[in-house]
């Protein structure tokens, strides 16, 4: 539960505070936007290494992963994995390039948050192991 909880908080933390303060304290936007992509660029690497983390806790500690809701969080980890190393290797290099950059912008600002999405769904089905179990009753 804990690398799901570093995970969804890690991507709430870089995407609620750090990069707006970084474009509201920087100089210009252009010193701003770099330093969020050198940023956006670790924060999908430390998703990946996180994701395949829960990926081998799952198959390690086969109790806190039984159950309907634990199992179907494996799915929205890879999903959210998918998404951070897309951001990564195909959507990053294209804004970096200034290449139709509204569009990729707005496609990796929308990943960032499907993954967030996926990671909150895999911290909250991990935290509450009391209602896998119920479910299986």
């Amino acid at each position: 539960m804990w690398l799901a909880a570093l995970w969804w908080g890690s991507l709430s933390a870089l995407g609620l505070w750090v990069v707006p303060t970084l474009f509201a304290q920087l100089p210009t936007k252009a010193l701003a936007g770099n330093a969020a992509a050198a940023l956006f660029s670790v924060q999908s690497m430390v998703s990946a290494v996180l994701g395949a983390g829960l990926l081998l806790a799952s198959r390690a500690d086969a109790t806190r992963w039984h159950g309907i809701q634990a199992r179907d969080a494996r799915g929205f980890v890879l999903a959210g994995m998918l998404l951070a190393l897309l951001l990564e290797f195909a959507v990053a290099p294209r804004i970096t390039a200034r290449v139709d950059l509204p569009l990729w912008h707005g496609l990796g600002t929308a990943m960032l948050l499907l993954q967030w999405g996926c990671a909150a769904v895999v911290f909250w089905k991990l935290a509450r192991p009391e209602r896998a179990t119920q479910i299986q009753d």
